[in-house]
């Protein structure tokens, strides 16, 4: 049985969150990206993690899936509802909700974006820090091509069946060896079924960009880091994990070939090992 919704305390957000593994074992907090629901952490993916030892704690950010949404709140560049600093208290408030001081972090695109906030503001309540397929806020690195850009800003479709059937065309940044089509389309039915929120994407896309720029302080960060990023991504284009393990002073960067921007079942294997074997510590 899912544990229910708790309040994060420092942020009064309700966040919808699970765990995966044995709270003695060393938390794993996992982050999402832009738009995303916690779901997109595949429950056989967190259960390799939790199997290897790590506590997994997945959940969804808000103004997206079963977490608090922002209702009428404006996207505003000049006034944003939030920043990415805030999402990151969302996060450091659930950790302590359950009772967690310290924990390992990894986050994937704006959820890398987060974990990297996370490990910047409060370096004395993160273990390690694992970014996967995300970049610095410098907007020299890890440019999107535009055209995929393009596919991942536009309105989804309201009707179920035409979301379930537009799904494929988000293949333009997937990792093209491994798409599934079928797959793709069970996911979608899940995620639209579970929470269908398309208003938080403007509110989420205003927190990235208006919350700049994390060189300064990923150039000092005192953290065990690992970056992951995948050689044929084409959202968040690899020098932007290059860039990130570029500043990180000691970390560790892994490209993984054939992999986008996604984690399909075929590079679990390589990024769930490295995961584990950065967060033995």
């Amino acid at each position: 049985m899912r544990p229910m919704p708790r309040t994060a305390v420092n942020t009064g957000m309700e966040i919808e969150y699970d765990t995966f593994g044995s709270p003695s074992d060393p938390a794993l907090l996992l982050v999402m990206g832009f738009t995303a629901q916690m779901t997109l952490w595949e429950e056989d993916f967190c259960q390799m993690l939790a199997d290897g030892g790590r506590y997994v704690i997945r959940f969804d950010n808000r103004d997206c899936g079963l977490s608090s949404h922002l209702d009428g709140a404006p996207a505003d560049m000049a006034a944003p509802a939030y920043l990415l600093s805030d999402m990151a208290e969302d996060a450091f408030g659930l950790l302590t909700a359950l009772g967690i001081e310290r924990a390992h972090i990894a986050g994937a695109s704006m959820g890398g974006m987060i974990v990297q906030t996370m490990a910047i503001l409060h370096p004395e309540r993160v273990i390690s820090m694992t970014s996967i397929m995300s970049t610095t806020g410098e907007p020299e690195y890890g440019q999107a091509d535009p055209e995929v850009l393009q596919v991942l800003l536009a309105p989804p479709p309201s009707d179920r069946q035409e979301f379930i059937d537009a799904a494929p065309r988000y293949r333009v940044f997937g990792s093209k060896k491994y798409y599934d089509e079928a797959a793709a389309k069970q996911r979608a039915a899940r995620d639209y079924d579970r929470s269908f929120y398309p208003e938080g994407s403007a509110r989420q896309l205003t927190a990235i960009m208006a919350s700049g720029s994390r060189a300064d302080g990923l150039k000092v960060l005192d953290v065990p880091t690992l970056v992951i990023h995948g050689r044929d991504d084409t959202l968040i284009a690899p020098s932007g994990g290059f860039r990130t393990a570029e500043l990180v002073p000691g970390s560790v960067l892994l490209y993984v070939s054939d992999m986008g921007h996604d984690t399909p079942p075929q590079v679990w294997p390589a990024v769930v090992g490295a995961i584990l074997t950065h967060t033995t510590r």
